[in-house]
């Protein structure tokens, strides 16, 4: 093998082993969890990362109002379901997505959106299949890591976002 050879494929190996180290890195500030809801025909899962809020003021600050936030951190949030689904007065097909949210201090706008795969901050409004806006609340306690959860609710369930002093209820129903 001729030197050239062994420089590149160094330099590759040298490549693939900072872009896994930087992924564990991430993941290691915000780690990645599923959010998952199966019960009386609605099946949806939702795959993101937890940052930490960390004593920095999130809503309005570091995520600013009125700007399109990848609703988690690291790689865009997915949202998987495996039937068609209303959110709020929209219809949504079964199939993955990316959730993408536009915070704002009295409501938020859901956007799903048909590209897949991607690092969070590569958003395309070009390929928003649904929007719908949801009424934000204030919490009782501060919640320190960014949480993504389901509940239980007549004919489907509500997905709640929640962080700081912040949770939004979006309604799935079949």
């Amino acid at each position: 093998m001729n030197k050239t050879v062994k420089i590149i494929l160094i330099v590759v190996a040298v490549l693939v082993a900072a872009f896994f180290g930087f992924k564990a890195f991430t993941k290691s500030k915000s780690p990645a969890e599923s959010a998952k809801f199966d019960q009386n025909g609605l099946s949806v899962q939702v795959d993101y990362c937890r940052p930490y809020k960390k004593g920095r003021e999130i809503f309005g600050k570091l995520l600013p109002y009125g700007q399109v936030w990848r609703t988690g951190a690291n790689e865009a949030t997915i949202f998987d379901v495996k039937q068609d689904i209303k959110i709020g007065d929209k219809t949504l097909k079964a199939g993955k997505y990316t959730l993408w949210t536009i915070p704002n201090a009295d409501k938020w706008t859901v956007i799903l959106n048909s590209e897949t795969g991607q690092w969070g901050t590569n958003y395309d409004e070009k390929k928003d299949v649904l929007r719908v806006d949801v009424p934000s609340e204030k919490t009782a306690e501060m919640v320190e890591q960014f949480k993504l959860e389901f509940a239980a609710a007549e004919g489907g369930a509500d997905m709640i976002l929640s962080w700081e002093n912040t949770a939004v209820k979006v309604p799935i129903r079949l």
